[in-house]
């Protein structure tokens, strides 16, 4: 069974294989990256994706692809963020879904990774995740959970860091608990490579496959453990099992079939046109004239950077010239070109130019797998060039390529207009040519927040950790929940991406399809003078809740296509999940009843209509116990009436009229356990009737 890297591109290795693109690979086509694809919010893109690149795989061989990742963006500075699809779970976790199953209808399987809490570079190979379970639930499981259960993939990849304290090669909660037990994975478990440690706890904790192995090792620890007794052979006969039944799965039958390396080039272009993030566009700065005189600067636009470094770099079969590309498309148009290595030369280049285009970003050097981003600066060489050009020309144009996130602080306001390309794959120069000319009209959106500084963003204080440790103090809030939370100014917030055209959302509609879900229907029209997508992003703002829950959520989107002047109805289902948090007391989701607002928005700062649901929510509630506050007695519903009235029961006339005089005082004990209270209290409350009370609170509200 062979195993090859993939998340946009067979990394295929005929001879010696590595893990960190040291070594040649075959030719492959080289698709957008992940932050790229996710940039698309487009799942039926996504599936077309994995099925390319499952048709290369299948073309050579290979039985599983080792992707899709899907960690959250925790902080900009991960050098593998290029790789993952956002900093929201929900985003993640659909695209993933989308992608596996592309792959997988290839016959190829899919191995999505790294599970979990994988969301740094720095000390990757042994830093401990220190992160509550609500946190673990919410954000960095969730994606996890939608692929798992929905694209069923062949195996999932047990990431490098501990988790809590615990290996996630060996944590048993992870991989058996939740992964099989809650989830219903019946695939296979492979660790990351070099990720084991310990075999034998690796086996014991629900682990199948220890990578790349080969030197009999770790065969001999595990003999010996079931030797000696310390490892059941039914464990070991049951990853045998589970290997087995992956290699039939992903089997080849018949001769391998090559793929038209044309056709998937033709692929790769058209889905990274629809990936590309128009952030800035005044005064008509695009698309260009095709009579203009073009002044096209920078040593990215005759060999752009296409792909991030590491176990993911890819052979490509061949890369597009951005300024080739445009003088193929504005044969026309009056094009120079310039290195930029001198800004000053630059900057004449574009003063005799209508436009100035810029191709900048980050070198390869700059991120990648095995290290974490210093800072999102680009390079002060590249922002000495925007912003010499910037003052000199008459309009100016930023083409970004950047895997990670990326400041535009500082030269941001001197230029016309932004176009942020991610890393595109081979294709990159002619889906930038494509969307530049207006021969595709931009429709991406940003899947993860662009902040104004990088001390804003939530993870800052705790980024990358400190003594082999790194706490994830900013809980839930990571990325837009915290700054719409906390209401800090970013620069481009996430779900933002401008188009030549316009959109406008009307007759939005949210009904209840039962006690915790809804449909919501909006009318999208297209009213502009072009056609173009729009992506309908749909958030719910819970009510109070009994924890700390975000401004907003994403809950629900989709992208749709529309001529000029055309309308068409997007129908969003949102279930229970969409309503729900994860009560760590309960353990379980629950739903709080209340009135929520459900939002449309063209990104997560900017709503363009909401509506009211009344949700019924849980008739579950969580029983008293003598060590729930005083608080919570008081203030449950059935159980606070009948506890005063037990309470006045046992008091004189003067003791009930002292505790009347002296409400106010019930604060100073809401802290306080039940159990402590009742030690205070000058008259004993009867075990009977705590025990009744107790009873009650366990009831459904309709009973009470």
């Amino acid at each position: 069974m062979v195993l090859s890297d993939g998340p946009h591109g067979v990394r295929f290795q005929q001879d010696q294989g590595d893990h960190l693109g040291v070594h040649h690979s075959v030719p492959a086509t080289c698709f957008p990256s992940a932050a790229a694809l996710g940039s698309a919010w487009d799942s039926e893109l996504a599936r077309r994706a994995g099925q390319a690149v499952g048709r290369e795989a299948r073309a050579l061989g290979v039985n599983v692809l080792l992707g899709p990742g899907i960690n959250i963006k925790r902080s900009p500075l991960c050098g593998r963020n290029f790789e993952y699809f956002s900093e929201d779970p929900l985003l993640s976790g659909v695209l993933g879904t989308a992608f596996a199953e592309g792959v997988q209808s290839t016959g190829t399987g899919a191995c999505v990774k790294h599970f979990a809490a994988n969301n740094q570079e720095t000390d990757r190979m042994r830093v401990s995740a220190d992160v509550d379970e609500r946190t673990l639930r919410e954000i960095y499981l969730s994606a996890f959970e939608r692929v798992v259960t929905q694209a069923r993939p062949a195996a999932v990849m047990a990431a490098y860091n501990k988790v809590n304290g615990i290996p996630a090669t060996e944590h048993r909660w992870l991989l058996t608990t939740v992964l099989r037990e809650e989830w219903g994975f019946a695939g296979l478990v492979v660790s990351d490579w070099g990720a084991v440690t310990d075999p034998v706890a690796a086996l014991a904790a629900g682990l199948d496959l220890d990578m790349p192995g080969g030197t009999g090792k770790t065969g001999g620890q595990v003999v010996a453990a079931v030797h000696d007794g310390r490892l059941a052979g039914a464990v070991v006969d049951r990853s045998l099992r589970r290997l087995r039944d992956a290699a039939a799965a992903t089997a080849i039958a018949g001769d391998l079939l090559p793929v038209d390396v044309n056709d998937q080039h033709r692929l790769a272009r058209e889905i990274a046109a629809d990936c590309l993030v128009l952030l800035k566009n005044e005064a008509g700065a695009l698309p260009l004239s095709a009579s203009a005189a073009i002044a096209v600067i920078g040593q990215y636009a005759t060999t752009p950077r296409y792909q991030g470094g590491g176990s993911s770099h890819v052979n490509a079969t061949r890369v597009d010239s951005p300024v080739e590309e445009l003088r193929a498309q504005l044969p026309g148009a009056r094009i120079t070109d310039h290195d930029g290595v001198d800004p000053t030369a630059a900057a004449a280049v574009g003063a005799a130019a209508e436009v100035a285009v810029i191709f900048a970003g980050l070198p390869e050097r700059d991120e990648s797998e095995g290290f974490d981003r210093e800072h999102i600066s680009l390079p002060a060489d590249q922002t000495a060039l925007i912003t010499a050009v910037a003052q000199a020309a008459r309009r100016t144009v930023v083409v970004l390529f950047n895997g990670g996130v990326v400041s535009v602080e500082g030269w941001h306001d001197k230029v016309d207009a932004i176009l942020e390309a991610w890393l595109p794959g081979q294709a990159a120069g002619g889906a930038i040519a494509d969307v530049l000319t207006g021969r595709v009209n931009p429709s991406g959106r940003l899947s993860e927040t662009i902040p104004v500084r990088l001390n804003d963003t939530p993870s800052y204080l705790n980024f990358p950790g400190e003594a082999g440790h790194v706490r994830y103090g900013e809980g839930v809030m990571v990325g837009y929940r915290y700054y719409e939370t906390a209401d800090v100014a970013v620069r481009y917030p996430f779900g933002h991406g401008l188009s030549y055209t316009t959109f406008e959302h009307s007759d939005l509609m949210v009904t209840a399809t039962g006690p915790d879900s809804a449909r919501v229907s909006v009318r999208v029209t297209n009213t502009g003078d072009r056609s173009g997508k729009d992506v309908v992003q749909v958030y719910v703002a819970a009510p109070p809740l009994p924890v700390r829950a975000p401004a907003r959520e994403l809950r629900g989107f989709a992208k749709v296509s529309l001529e000029a002047g055309e309308s068409a109805v997007v129908t969003l289902e949102l279930d229970r999940r969409a309503f729900a948090f994860y009560d760590i007391n309960a353990a379980r989701w629950a739903v709080t009843a209340g009135t929520y607002r459900v939002q449309v928005g063209r990104s997560a700062h900017e709503v363009t209509a909401e509506a009211e649901l009344d949700v019924t929510g849980d008739q579950r509630p969580r029983p008293l116990t003598l060590d729930s506050t005083v608080g919570e007695w008081f203030a449950h519903p059935a159980v606070g009436p009948a506890l005063n009235a037990v309470l006045a029961d046992g008091m004189s006339e003067e003791q009930a009229r002292a505790a009347q005089e002296n409400q106010d005082m019930l604060k100073m004990v809401e802290s306080m356990m039940m159990r402590q209270f009742l030690s205070f209290l000058p008259v004993p409350v009867p075990d009977a009737d705590l025990d009744r009370l107790i009873e009650l609170s366990a009831q459904p509200a309709s009973c009470t």
